[in-house]
């Protein structure tokens, strides 16, 4: 079978001596992203301040009009921000306690980063936070997650795709029924966009959250607040900053005016490197297309839970590949120990505590490096002595 994506492998310098499994956590870097930092180097450098009103300014909204389409959101819909903690905590400052309606919903297998900033702002008792447990570690129940939402309910934050099992959330079903009870949702497409196909604007999601890192391709310091249009002139965030006024370079003292549609939802002064090395990934994504990322990315991961059973491991991801992310986990004997004895071979994955060893191909990923992984790995468990404390891997 002939694979048309292979043909992007000469765009990824690392592809030339790594086997590269580990897109869930940091995709590979785009050759152009040379000529694009070179380009910030060489604007700073011939047109200094003059570098802000010809393209800095605009970055953080003209960034996320390339990354839009990705995520199926409309034109000025999307601010880049550094990361997903400062657009969560952006998010929350729009929404006070209101009443018996301060309750926070999301479920127990959520990336901590974001249940941190929620937890830290229910300390003196503002929110109450609700926890759904799950019974697997691997999914949580549907059901039991809707049950949780109910009309006290003032925002559910949930991943599109849980990052230690790769399971994919009904983001439909959820959203249907806070918005049934008058709840906000906010929805962590971190693990999903770049390979899993969705629309925030079908899902009708309040607010999206992501960032670039993994399977964007676009490094790291480049997160992305979506804001659904309904919100644009109606919210007033607390976690804000001058870019976010109407007015920003009249430097008014006192209270902040706001800008009207997405811009008000900026803050401070924008990461701009970040921003010129996001972009090629973004571009590459949209160029492919997340159809055809995905059916290759569902028939790759399929084949590596084959290998991996027949290799006798136990696969932590659900089977069914409409129910699964990008990534798969395996879960290896001294599954940490295995990943450093894998990087010394240039074959790179990474260990997550309660997961096992995740594994993931992309679009420039071929078969020969799914055997290549499934063998190693095999080899390395059936031939190597580990002693000691199991402890995370670096990565």
């Amino acid at each position: 079978m002939t694979d048309e994506l292979l043909k992007w492998r000469d765009e990824f310098p690392i592809l030339g001596d790594t086997t590269y499994l580990i897109s869930h956590s940091l995709g590979a870097m785009p050759r152009r992203v040379y000529e694009r930092m070179n380009e910030y180097a060489e604007t700073w450098a011939t047109r200094g301040i003059r570098a802000w009103a010809e393209g800095w300014w605009e970055m953080p909204l003209s960034v996320g009009d390339v990354l839009a389409p990705i995520i199926g959101a409309p034109p000025r819909t999307v601010a880049m921000h550094q990361n997903v903690s400062v657009c969560q905590s952006l998010i929350l400052s729009c929404f006070p306690p209101r009443g018996r309606r301060n309750k926070i919903v999301y479920s127990s297998l959520e990336f901590p980063s974001v249940t941190y900033v929620y937890e830290a702002h229910a300390r003196d008792g503002s929110y109450r936070i609700v926890t759904v447990p799950s019974d697997d570690g691997i999914r949580v129940s549907n059901e039991r997650l809707l049950e949780a939402i109910d009309e006290e309910t003032l925002l559910v934050p949930i991943s599109h795709v849980l990052f230690k099992s790769a399971f994919l959330q009904d983001a439909r079903a959820i959203t249907e029924r806070a918005h049934e009870v008058g709840a906000i949702v906010v929805l962590d497409t971190y693990q999903s966009a770049g390979t899993v196909p969705f629309s925030v604007t079908d899902l009708d999601v309040d607010f999206a959250t992501g960032g670039s890192v993994k399977w964007l391709c676009g490094g790291a310091g480049a997160g992305y607040l979506y804001v659904h249009p309904r919100w644009h002139d109606v919210l007033e965030p607390k976690v804000t900053g001058w870019m976010a006024h109407e007015q920003p370079f009249a430097f008014e003292a006192g209270a902040i005016k706001y800008a009207s549609g997405i811009a008000r939802f900026l803050h401070g002064s924008p990461a701009i490197p970040t921003l010129y090395s996001a972009r090629s990934g973004y571009e590459i994504i949209n160029e492919i297309g997340i159809e055809n990322i995905r059916a290759k990315n569902q028939r790759q991961t399929t084949k590596l839970i084959e290998l991996a059973e027949a290799a006798g491991f136990d696969v932590t991801s659900p089977r069914d590949a409409k129910q699964r992310g990008g990534t798969i986990t395996v879960n290896a004997p001294h599954a940490a120990n295995v990943v450093k004895s894998l990087a010394e071979e240039n074959i790179l994955v990474d260990f997550r505590p309660g997961a096992g060893v995740r594994i993931s191909p992309h679009f420039y990923t071929s078969d020969e490096e799914l055997t290549r992984i499934i063998e190693s790995m095999k080899r390395i468990v059936d031939t190597k002595a580990f002693a000691g404390h199991e402890a995370a891997a670096a990565y």
